[in-house]
């Protein structure tokens, strides 16, 4: 007899069988998508919870739940030298997984029919895992953590997301009304999908389930998709930041940082974050990483995935760079984001530089949503980051080349001076993620 965990998952497996996800062209490349390099290439995080910037070649990545292998192919796109492992319980999927790295020119990749339970069966011990889209189908999260983390190397990483109960009620009501109805009784068809479309479009517009899930890129063909993870997916279940810590405290994880943690900033909720209501002012710089996040949840619900890193609980001790003393800055190392380090990028920093003209550095990485610009007399100081990583004593000493003369005064750059505004830039484009600091000396 089977029990119903083992039913739900070849139900799962059933859906992506039949329909393979995502359904991306075999040809498309994520080259030009450099936010989405940015979240999965290994650097991002690992400097995140160590403040040390790594390199990818000969690190071993796990994709678990790879299913058609997109995300994949960016995990090899983003992480040059890595050897990239994808697991998945579709074969028809991991077929398509296979076919797509090799037609991408990556040899160095393999793909297993195999289930999370059963990592331990691969012999490898992974340096990053991305579990993208699956933890949340999972009856039981602390094993399913456990499990990674089982195989993960001492500081590896993991990146894992669970949908998001808040944001996604009215899709798990829409799932609900539709389970009632039958359609999610088996493997959903084009019959049960077009039952769907039927039923909904028949709603008022002013029905709050209609006007809150759906519109009319869900009709015909490409809408299939995603009527099928939206209204009609088996073992979708949503969670909160609450749960999220308590699964990970449950495996004996540490927190490390929210993906896209610059969208989860409390403080940008407020018209003025420098004068807020005394009560507020007082409270919140003492409340937890944790308490934070879930009063972002649940006072601004945007975001659909809850989507998070986490490793081992070995966090490095490390000063934030806004910490640093005098002593921590003279010795300091400083990286480009090796995502940036693009032609396009090289070309407009250079142009911007030539032309005296503010250099718009968020039009190649969005990681907040509002334009971020640097000086061009600053800009320059980036230019040598292109080629390598360069000690802030050099960047200082570029600057005062370009600017040897204060321009009001016209005598010579005072070093202090010059120090406080190279600084200052790096501060910025730190907290911004654009550049990494490495803390050279005590």
């Amino acid at each position: 007899m089977t029990s119903p965990a083992s039913e739900l998952l070849e139900k799962i497996r059933q859906q992506f069988d039949a329909s393979p996800y995502p359904r991306v062209p075999l040809d498309k490349s994520p080259k030009d998508n450099i936010s989405s390099l940015y979240i999965h290439n290994l650097v991002t995080p690992y400097y995140l919870k160590n403040q040390k910037v790594i390199e990818t070649k000969g690190k071993i990545i796990l994709d678990a739940g790879c299913g058609t292998g997109y995300k994949s192919l960016i995990l090899a796109e983003a992480n040059p030298g890595a050897k990239i492992v994808g697991v998945d319980i579709s074969e028809q999927s991991i077929k398509l997984a296979r076919n797509r790295l090799e037609h991408h020119g990556f040899d160095n990749a393999e793909f297993h029919v195999l289930p999370i339970e059963e990592l331990a069966k691969l012999d490898y011990q992974f340096d990053y895992i991305n579990c993208d889209e699956l933890l949340y189908l999972f009856p039981d999260l602390t094993v399913a953590l456990q499990t990674m983390k089982s195989v993960l190397k001492p500081d590896g990483i993991i990146r894992s997301n669970l949908h998001s109960s808040i944001q996604r009620f009215n899709y798990f009501c829409a799932q609900k009304v539709f389970t009632m109805m039958g359609l999610m009784d088996e493997n959903p068809t084009e019959l049960e999908m077009d039952i769907v479309i039927e039923i909904m479009k028949a709603l008022k517009d002013n029905v709050n389930l209609k006007a809150r899930t759906w519109n009319s890129g869900y009709e015909g063909e490409d809408g299939k998709e995603r009527i099928l993870m939206n209204y009609l997916f088996q073992g979708d279940k949503g969670y909160t930041i609450s749960d999220m810590f308590t699964a990970l405290k449950a495996a004996d994880l540490d927190f490390i940082s929210m993906v896209n943690w610059r969208q989860w900033d409390l403080m940008k909720l407020f018209k003025d974050p420098d004068n807020l209501p005394a009560f507020l002012g007082v409270s919140l710089p003492e409340i937890s990483i944790e308490q934070k996040l879930q009063l972002f949840e649940l006072i601004h619900p945007v975001h659909r995935l809850i989507d998070f890193w986490c490793g081992h609980p070995n966090q490095a001790n490390f000063v934030p760079v806004s910490e640093w003393t005098d002593s921590n800055w003279q010795g300091a190392k400083v990286h480009l984001h090796p995502q940036l380090k693009t032609h396009n990028f090289q070309e407009d920093l250079l142009a911007s530089v030539t032309e005296c003209r503010i250099f718009p550095i968020s039009n190649y990485l969005s990681l907040v949503e509002e334009f971020i610009g640097i000086d061009s007399s600053l800009a320059l100081c980036l230019l040598p980051l292109l080629e390598q990583p360069q000690p802030m004593k050099s960047l200082v000493e570029r600057w005062k080349q370009f600017r040897p003369l204060d321009p009001v005064t016209l005598k010579p750059t005072d070093e202090e001076q010059a120090f406080y505004m190279v600084q200052q830039l790096l501060l910025r484009l730190e907290n911004l993620g654009y550049v990494m600091l490495e803390c050279q000396s005590g």
